[in-house]
């Protein structure tokens, strides 16, 4: 049984509002293995064991980030290489690191190019920043060597059809951009652990008229690696139910602690949360707590209306507030269907960014912004402040009435990852980087943020819709357009930056 999302597993991210926790701790699990040249060991007293200290502080600093570091050791022959590509394959690795500790001839990582069906990344960090060149000796370059043999290994894998291995340059300490690729490197590790393990859950259909929104289950296996579990709203239904008094009742304590309940302002279609409200979205929160639980999800795209004044009317109609917690707590939920951007919100939380359902509103040309946001699900763990519930009379274009969440993300760097669709079928990423600045948001029980985006808001939007996105984004904190690509690319993605970037990875 996954853990209900009422527990922490882990603790919450600074930043993130009180009380709210992952469902599950992030994990990976990667391989380290360095290379050497066995001619040196015989002609270098103790350089192999210093060696062997560089590889053991990489792997302390792999480990410091929140992976597994499975490791083979040196591979310093031909011979030793093939012997450690069965080992590799049956350590079920979901990313490589290759500790390029002093020179090493491209024999110790051919048949690992070649054989590895695991994204590789080189990683050069020598001990000095710069060698001590009054007192330089041999010994003190191949401690050092660390970049020599990377453009052949590059051109190994190039001269192999394989994409050339990314690499981390740097030096061992006091090296912020080599601190900053190696977190980076864990993270993507997460995300394509998580991708390739995961049951997204999809239920129900595509809003009619949304023709972006259509897809294949299969093709989100193919390209992404989750399966897709088709779920029934009677699965829902059904848990709705056989309802547990005290844990609807448990519910609604953790719902009035989370959120606030203001006064309405001047929407009409909102109101105070209600006591009606406040006890349908607990009760659709528990009835979804056992549907993951007994189809082992570790997502959610759906949408669905049901006949009205009936039971599932209700219920379908009310998961919002319990759909912003469990995307908060690392459990993207999607609503219209839209499990492509469900995907999106996963690999944005696995990188720890945030995630949250997110289109494009009014444009503020005032100010030089547009608003960013959505009715329905949001990642709580970006918001810039306590969360806002407001009873809504109607849900604009959509069928139902009750509880709906009000929030802005916090002020700083953002990124957006929309999945858009090709004539032929193929999947792509569509990325871009902004701010998310402090201006005021209408009170109408919808999150929505301001966006600024260079080089202004009206050319940013025009090359945005140029690029195909679907009309739904995930939406995250920070910069991270460059993990995107790197994903992308492990992928096999065709993808586009719209926001000019560095590229940091």
């Amino acid at each position: 049984m996954r853990p209900p999302i009422t527990e922490t597993t882990a603790p919450a991210n600074p930043g993130t509002p009180q009380g709210l926790g992952r469902a599950k701790p992030l994990r990976a699990r990667v391989g380290l293995f360095s290379i050497g040249h066995h001619v040196y060991w015989p002609q270098f007293d103790s350089l192999l064991e210093e060696l062997r200290r560089k590889q053991d502080a990489l792997r302390a600093r792999l480990e410091s980030h929140g992976v597994e570091v499975v490791e083979f050791g040196m591979l310093d022959t031909a011979r030793s290489a093939y012997e450690a590509v069965p080992k590799i394959k049956a350590a079920d690795l979901d990313l490589l690191f290759v500790d390029m500790v002093t020179y090493g001839t491209s024999s110790t990582f051919g048949v690992i190019c070649r054989e590895i069906n695991v994204p590789i990344v080189l990683v050069a960090l020598q001990p000095l920043p710069a060698m001590d060149y009054p007192n330089g000796t041999t010994f003190m370059q191949l401690v050092n060597d660390d970049f020599c043999a990377v453009p052949e290994f590059t051109g190994v894998a190039i001269r192999f059809g394989r994409q050339a291995p990314p690499v981390i340059i740097g030096h061992e300490h006091g090296d912020p951009v080599a601190d900053r690729e190696l977190q980076s490197w864990c993270q993507i590790a997460k995300v394509l652990h998580d991708l390739r393990r995961s049951r997204i859950g999809l239920m129900g259909h595509v809003l009619e008229s949304m023709l972006d929104m259509h897809t294949d289950p299969t093709a989100i296996t193919a390209a992404f690696g989750p399966h897709v579990v088709l779920v029934e709203p009677g699965d829902l239904l059904r848990h709705h139910r056989a309802p547990r008094p005290a844990e609807i009742e448990k519910w609604k304590q953790r719902i009035n602690d989370f959120f606030d309940t203001p006064p309405p302002r001047s929407d009409p279609l909102t109101g105070q949360l209600t006591a009606a409200d406040l006890e349908n979205a607990a009760h659709a929160a528990v009835a979804l707590e056992g549907l993951i639980a007994e189809k082992q999800l570790d997502g959610l795209a759906y949408y669905y209306e049901a006949e009205a004044g009936t039971e599932l009317r209700t219920l379908v109609t009310n998961l919002i507030v319990a759909n912003s917690l469990l995307t908060g707590a690392g459990f993207p939920m999607c609503g219209e269907f839209d499990i492509k951007t469900c995907i999106a919100m996963l690999i944005m939380d696995r990188l720890d960014i945030g995630g949250s359902f997110a289109e494009f509103h009014p444009i503020d040309f005032v100010h030089g912004s547009v608003l960013v946001g959505h009715d329905g699900p949001h990642h709580i763990a970006i918001a810039a402040c306590k969360p806002v519930i407001r009873s809504l009379s109607k849900y604009h274009g959509k069928p139902g009435a009750g509880a709906s969440v009000e929030f802005q993300i916090k002020e700083g760097p953002i990124t957006m990852l929309s999945i858009g669709q090709t004539a032929a079928g193929k999947f792509k990423f569509v990325i871009a980087e902004g701010e998310s600045v402090r201006r005021p948001i209408p009170p109408t029980g919808n999150t929505n943020t301001h966006g600024v985006f260079p080089p202004d808001i009206r050319t940013f939007l025009k090359r945005w819709v140029a690029e195909g996105p679907t009309h739904h984004f995930a939406l995250g904190v920070g910069h991270h357009a460059a993990e995107l690509v790197e994903i992308a690319k492990i992928l096999r993605l065709d993808h586009t930056v719209v926001t000019p970037f560095a590229a940091r990875l």
